[in-house]
């Protein structure tokens, strides 16, 4: 068996509690063991609202990485992705932001919680 540098990671609900600091101040995140038990070849945590989305939203910009991928888990959340629009996903939905895409969190429901995975877990934010 190839060894890929990974370990068993096993998250259960109530352990690692929602905490603010980081990307936006009006998230909060659950981080699931992913980029410890991937030597931060990967990430993964749920995301949740802890205010309203201020006016606006996240405005434009972009990642530099090679993969983020969001599923909805509750409530609905609305992004602009450049190429698609403005589009609402809702509870049990997902997209896929190629690498370096612009792109904006519009709004989202009071009770959105979704989950987002990316490759590597590190990487810079360019505000557009």
């Amino acid at each position: 068996m190839a060894d890929h540098g990974q370990k068993v990671a096993i998250v259960h609900a109530g352990e690692n509690k929602f905490v603010g600091g980081g990307l936006r101040p009006y998230l909060e995140y659950r981080d699931l063991g992913v980029r410890e038990a991937t030597g931060g070849q990967y990430h993964a945590h749920v995301i949740r609202c802890s205010a309203p989305c201020p006016a606006g939203g996240t405005g434009k910009h972009f990642h530099h990485l090679d993969f983020q991928m969001n599923y909805v888990l509750k409530g609905w959340v609305k992004m602009w992705i450049e190429g698609a629009g403005e589009v609402r996903i809702e509870a049990g939905g997902c997209w896929l932001q190629p690498p370096s895409i612009p792109h904006s969190l519009v709004d989202y429901s009071e009770d959105a919680e979704w989950v987002e995975v990316t490759a590597p877990a590190e990487f810079d934010t360019v505000e557009s």
